[in-house]
């Protein structure tokens, strides 16, 4: 829960919007203010229990190859000489000996099984079996593993719902920088009231649905952002925040009832269906998936969390972008590139994510946006592992990585 109104830290509250730019200039907080953000301790998601819904992912790599045994042929001395009774040869005359060898019927049964037993040797080399990452949680009723499969294909398959077209054309007052610096300063509220990153990505799809079909001016645009973070709280937090703690956040430049109002008409436009696809469940099954320590996982949501504030990611399918983020990652560890069970359950090849990955390498290497630092500020924390600091892959590397791949 939010700390008490007089105890609140000060780097995620917004000036007031009483001139047309207010907000959007002044979203970022100051220096001085920033180093006051409050960090949790504990884990990313908020909560122990959520850093331990991990605990499947570190497990290590179990080589489920089982090596068929190979049996000592024997044969028999007495076969040997029922070859040919008419040959009769000195026993120290090895040429004649392996020309009688050569006469002999091939009716041997060990050698036979031998001989079958040879192609099966390096089938498991050769085609590498799916692993099925689901097992080990069979006995939690709290996994729902049986439907985890099912679950993921279902949301596959709505994604085509939620597509999002280049809807900036049609708003007049706001840009996609603007959407950036309001998505920078939603990445810091997440992180004041601890939200689990869910509510982030989800909030930040409430936005930019609701923009598709409304018209907005740009002074009320944190509304929209401070509105679609509370019904994203409401949707995937245990205790979301109040009306009074978004109130706040926003340096009291919005009304109570502005803000009921704003949430009236965010659910109402989007006809109630918030269930929207987002791309960090994906890129969790995924890791999943991929058997990723942590530090991985992190590199791969530091990467997709960049993405957020970039419209043109925006219209990217969220599966599709988790599977390149978790790849990227995967090739900065030198852990590998796209296993037949990343393929079998994520339904993409390598090659079809060489395009997003190369892309997303170039936004790691020149950030548009050197002004807006929220995301990179928060994952330079130790609890983040500081993957924000990592060098990226060079691109003519990472160019002859992704062809081998």
């Amino acid at each position: 829960m939010p700390l008490p109104r007089a105890a609140k830290m000060l780097s995620t509250k917004q000036p007031r919007a009483g001139s047309v730019g207010a907000a959007m200039e002044n979203a970022n907080p100051e220096k001085e203010e920033s180093s006051q953000a409050k960090r949790s301790p504990s884990s990313p998601q908020g909560g122990p229990k959520k850093r331990s819904a991990f605990g499947d992912i570190t497990n290590a790599h179990k080589n489920q190859v089982v090596a068929g045994k190979k049996e000592a042929v024997k044969v028999a001395p007495h076969k040997a000489q029922k070859a040919h009774a008419g040959l009769e040869v000195a026993k120290n005359n090895e040429i004649n000996l392996k020309k009688s060898m050569k006469k002999t019927p091939p009716t041997e049964a060990p050698a036979k099984s031998k001989e079958d037993r040879v192609p099966e040797k390096p089938v498991p080399a050769q085609v590498p079996a799916v692993e099925d990452i689901d097992k080990e949680q069979l006995g939690d009723p709290y996994a729902n593993a049986e439907y985890a499969k099912d679950i993921f294909e279902y949301m596959r398959g709505r994604e085509e719902k939620f597509m999002l077209p280049d809807y900036m054309e049609k708003q007049p007052d706001i840009s996609g920088d603007m959407r950036a610096i309001l998505v920078d300063w939603m990445v810091e509220v997440q992180e004041n009231f601890e939200l689990n990153h869910e509510t982030l990505y989800l909030a930040v799809k409430l936005v930019d649905h609701y923009l598709v079909e409304v018209v907005s001016m740009r002074d009320k645009l944190q509304l929209i952002g401070s509105t679609a973070i509370l019904i994203a709280s409401k949707f995937e937090e245990r205790c979301p925040p109040c009306v009074d703690d978004f109130l706040y956040i926003c340096d009291d430049a919005y009304k109570r009832e502005e803000l009921i109002a704003m949430e009236i008409s965010i659910l109402s436009t989007l006809k109630f269906d918030i269930n929207i696809p987002i791309a960090y469940r994906f890129l969790r099954r995924f890791a999943k998936c991929a058997r990723a320590t942590m530090e991985t996982l992190t590199l791969a949501r530091f990467l997709c969390e960049m993405t957020l504030q970039e419209y043109d990611y925006a219209r990217e399918s969220p599966s599709k972008l988790a599977a390149s983020c978790l790849l990227l990652a995967l090739i900065m560890k030198n852990l590998g590139g796209w296993s037949p069970t990343l393929e079998y359950y994520s339904g993409y090849h390598s090659q079809d994510l060489h395009p997003l990955v190369k892309r997303l390498n170039f936004l790691l290497t020149y950030q548009p946006h050197d002004k807006l630092k929220a995301v990179r500020t928060k994952y330079s924390h130790r609890v983040f592992f500081e993957v924000a600091k990592v060098t990226p892959m060079d691109m003519l590397k990472l160019e002859e990585i992704l062809k081998s791949c």
